[in-house]
């Protein structure tokens, strides 16, 4: 199937793919006077009193934001926000399907930082919580920042932190298989943006001791001149044995790669140069860095990408449904790291060990029980520290 051909058809076909369904029926006087005026305001009362009550006397405790401003869409790039409206309401329409959650997309007209931080905060009233969505580096991780220090509901970038959580859980049992162990392995990350800063940071949470970074021009370390305060800031806490140079040289070696960045870039030389049972994540999407085919001739014991129609699909759909579910049934202010390391966690644990193999090493999307499982994990973790 041409599936860009097919999928435009079906979008004209479709005028949206999501919409507004009343929970209550409003067929009499007597329905609209309870629905609406002069019913609807006892309730609004109540919520001027306490706030909170909000989550039970309206649809706040159930509804999230996806909103971007169009900088980083799905691959395209800086396509505007307008443009960016079919991937909005498409993880929309993920939310409903995968979680039950009411998701609303909102496309901002702005780039500067500030404005987009105002605009989402003052209408955060609205929602139990923001998921932000294709927003690019490096501004992203200050609009996150910001928010989360303005906002008294969670807010989440889930290029960031949801890729994050399922690469970590398919790491996590991808080293199970090949034998070896998080914090003696080498890890290669090509591509330090949104996604490859925040893997990075993950795994060190998770006890990885050996990280070396890379992006277009080299390894980051101290004396390259390129990186922005964000990589410079991940350039202290990686590439401990100094490594210089570029993707080449940081390869040799190295037990697992890990790419969010560009196609065709990692050659079969570069996975022979890596140590024996390698594991390798190509997730550039629709192409990966290399094809996992290529990867596995070259001797990778591992590989997983970021396309449905290869083993091992590292998807963030695996996560980020399972991930609000639970902050939201919680009540949570906050995504908190415990939740992050629960969710990964919980996902790893999803395939029982015994189930385990090179071609298996994360559950399907359209497996059943697994936003249950994260969203259970996420909400006892945040209830165990609040």
């Amino acid at each position: 199937m041409n599936y860009a051909e097919e999928s435009l058809k079906k979008h004209y076909e479709w005028k949206g793919k999501i919409e507004v369904s009343p929970r209550v029926e409003v067929k009499s006087r007597e329905d609209l006077s309870l629905a609406y005026t002069p019913g609807v305001a006892a309730p609004c009362l109540e919520i001027q009193k306490d706030q909170s009550k909000s989550y039970e006397l309206t649809r706040r405790w159930n509804t999230v934001a996806v909103i971007t401003d169009g900088t980083a869409i799905l691959g395209l790039g800086d396509i505007g926000p307008v443009a960016g409206m079919p991937v909005m309401e498409g993880k929309c329409l993920l939310f409903k399907t995968f979680a039950g959650i009411d998701a609303i997309p909102i496309c901002v007209k702005s780039k500067d930082v500030d404005e987009l931080v105002r605009t989402i905060y003052l209408i955060s009233g609205s929602f139990g919580g923001i998921n932000l969505e294709d927003i690019s580096a490096p501004r992203c991780f200050e609009v996150e920042r910001k928010l989360k220090e303005l906002c008294d509901i969670p807010v989440f970038h889930d290029d960031q932190h949801g890729t994050a959580i399922v690469l970590g859980a398919a790491l996590t049992n991808a080293l199970k298989v090949v034998g070896k162990k998080l914090e003696e392995v080498k890890i290669v990350i090509n591509g330090a943006g949104s996604a490859g800063i925040a893997i990075a940071k993950f795994l060190l949470l998770l006890g990885a001791k050996n990280i070396v970074m890379c992006d277009k021009f080299g390894i980051l370390e101290k004396h390259n001149e390129n990186m922005n305060d964000a990589q410079r800031e991940m350039s202290q806490v990686t590439n401990k044995d100094g490594l210089i140079g570029g993707l080449k040289e940081a390869m040799v070696g190295a037990d697992v790669f890990i790419g969010v960045s560009a196609p065709n870039i990692v050659s079969e030389e570069m996975i022979k140069s890596m140590n024996k049972k390698s594991i390798v994540f190509p997730m550039a999407n629709p192409t990966p860095e290399i094809m996992p085919e290529l990867a596995l001739k070259a001797g990778a014991a591992i590989v997983g990408s970021g396309r449905s129609d290869y083993p091992n699909q590292v998807n963030n759909v695996l996560a980020f449904p399972g991930i609000f579910r639970g902050a939201l049934d919680a009540r949570a202010k906050d995504i908190i790291d415990g939740m992050k390391v629960a969710a990964c966690k919980a996902l790893a644990s999803f395939i029982p060990e015994d189930k385990l193999s090179e071609t298996n090493i994360l559950p399907k999307a359209f497996d059943a029980g697994v936003a249950d499982a994260i969203a259970k994990a996420v909400k006892e973790e945040y209830l165990k520290n609040n």
